[in-house]
């Protein structure tokens, strides 16, 4: 690949500007409609590169097919990204500016000077002196999570189908919506995917390969108080704000949360309150590695809970569990050559693999149980969720050359 011309930058550029930010508060799906702006731009675009069957559903998925050109019996391997922006912060006019040669220097953010990007604050940055790193203006996420992983697709698919001397079997594109508010795969029909294995490319640093996430429940607490006329409520009143207060404030303070965990630990992590006197809730998202250790957490916040009311006659509290995604790991462990491929693929591209744990769940997670084995390929995308996120142009070249190798080695392989 010495001699192509990469289109990663121009690609991302171009999706960046597009605001998908989802809405976990919606109840439409995909959350936001302005999702399919950027799904009807991909559908055109590979139309143009000439994948005939490209589309998009009623729910805002967009599928393609790069037919096999290889005599072997090789299977249909996907590869997928997520279309959606986080909404911790707004993707409502995200202008990209690229920063040439990067020195190592700080990243002042023209819209708001108080955003600057240090090598203190991004140690990943040391490694990308020399890169052309792309950023937002200061004011917005720039949506490298996962437009970066869009774009090194889109190059992919464009190198592949001009380049017909590679050799490779059936090759299936999706891009999802809704994947920063865990609804990503709800409505995806898998039957109509009809691939045999995947990856996402949602992944970090250079040469990340994550075949373990997080398991994943979420947790909704009620408390249900006495309502009372403020002026003639003493012995009365019970007031489930308060509850909910002191609910919170009983929380471990040394464990249990994101800023006290790390690693393979766990966490039980409060996101949102509502209500009012007489009826309030928290919501809660409960994270391990070890899927059997979710229920501990529960028990134990159950518990916590029972405790907050006993002293109330009269108040109850209701405790509602959904699950939502396990670790990809119980999935890959039983086919490991799919992570090992990869590994493999980056070698050849003369990187240097990083496996790695998800202290998270990307899409691959669900598709992994609903029969698509699909770990996740890094893309260079750092900073996420913030203003302060960026992407290494280089970065995502090189996960385009992986994805080139990755293809022929599955084509090369009988499983």
């Amino acid at each position: 690949m010495s001699t192509y011309k990469h289109q990663v930058e121009e690609n991302f550029i171009r999706y960046a500007k597009i605001d998908t930010t989802a809405d976990p508060n919606s109840t439409t799906f995909p959350s936001t409609m302005k999702q399919k702006d950027l799904a009807k731009l991909l559908v055109k675009e590979l139309i143009d590169l000439g994948l005939k069957d490209a589309e998009m559903d009623e729910w805002g998925y967009v599928f393609a097919t790069i037919p096999g050109n290889t005599d072997k019996e090789a299977p249909t391997i996907c590869f997928c990204s997520h279309m959606d922006t986080a909404p911790d912060v707004t993707g409502t006019n995200v202008k990209p500016i690229v920063h040439r040669n990067y020195n190592g220097s700080p990243i002042t953010l023209p819209d708001d000077p108080t955003q600057v990007i240090t090598i203190e604050r991004h140690p990943y940055l040391k490694e990308k002196i020399g890169d052309d790193i792309i950023t937002a203006s200061g004011t917005t996420l720039l949506g490298a999570d996962d437009k970066a992983g869009i774009a090194i697709i889109m190059d992919f698919a464009n190198y592949i189908v001009t380049h017909p001397e590679v050799k490779h079997g059936d090759i299936r594109i999706l891009f999802t919506p809704d994947e920063e508010v865990g609804r990503g795969v709800d409505h995806l029909d898998i039957k109509k995917l009809n691939a045999d294995y995947g990856y996402t490319l949602d992944g970090g640093v250079l040469g990340s390969i994550e075949d373990e996430t997080f398991s994943a429940d979420s947790v909704k607490v009620t408390f249900k108080g006495v309502s009372a006329h403020p002026g003639y409520a003493k012995g009365k009143m019970i007031n489930a704000l308060k509850l909910v207060a002191d609910f919170v404030a009983a929380l471990p303070k040394d464990r249990w949360s994101p800023e006290t965990t790390e690693g393979r630990e766990g966490f039980v992590h409060p996101v949102a309150i509502n209500g009012i006197m007489e009826e309030a809730s928290v919501s809660f998202i409960i994270r391990d590695h070890l899927t059997e250790k979710l229920s501990k957490f529960e028990d134990e916040l159950q518990s916590l809970a029972q405790m907050i009311i006993e002293p109330h006659n009269g108040a109850t509290m209701v405790f509602e569990v959904k699950e939502q995604y396990r670790n990809m790991k119980e999935v890959l462990q039983s086919v490991p050559f799919v992570t090992d491929y990869a590994i493999e693929a980056m070698k050849r591209a003369g990187i240097e693999p990083r496996p790695t744990i998800i202290r998270g769940g990307t899409d691959g997670s669900r598709l992994s149980f609903m029969g698509l084995p699909c770990p996740n390929l890094f893309t260079g995308e750092m900073g996420i969720h913030s203003k302060q996120e960026y992407v290494s142009v280089q970065d995502m070249e090189k996960a385009v050359k992986t994805m080139v190798e990755l293809i022929q080695i599955w084509e090369g392989h009988e499983d």
